[in-house]
């Protein structure tokens, strides 16, 4: 009877563990992006998602015919940017800001943030620390 008990107690906690989420793994910088394409985006916040394992800084920018892009930044993990002073109100929506970064390897439009403008003008270390410290 009691192998039963913690049998069940396991399996429920097995389930709460692994229900109710995404699976998300964690890749190292030079996984997915390349640090000999540094880029820098000039553009409006569309969202700000402070999100474990890497914040995303949803971003518009102009593209070479004036039409918008949308890019997806990667920053250093909520953790890491709390310590840099980063809060879930440092971006807002239609804030103006410039990404300094480095390109996906797929040629997506997706980046690794290494600083970032922010609208106040201050510039602000967005990456990890395997992010390249480049500029």
């Amino acid at each position: 009877m009691k192998l039963n008990v913690y049998a069940f107690l396991l399996s429920l906690f097995a389930s709460a563990m692994f229900s109710g989420g995404h699976a998300v793994a964690h890749h190292s910088f030079a996984a997915e992006f390349d640090f000999e394409k540094p880029v820098t985006l000039q553009g409006v916040v569309v969202k700000w998602e402070m999100i474990n394992p890497h914040g995303w800084i949803t971003v518009d920018v102009a593209g070479p015919a004036g039409q918008k892009v949308r890019w997806m930044v990667e920053t250093s993990n909520p953790n890491g940017l709390m310590r840099l002073g980063w809060t879930k109100n440092t971006l807002k929506p239609g804030d103006q800001i410039t990404i300094d970064a480095y390109r996906a390897k797929d040629g997506s439009n997706t980046a690794n943030a290494a600083r970032v403008t922010l609208a106040d003008g201050r510039r602000v270390f967005a990456g990890s620390a395997t992010t390249p410290q480049g500029k």
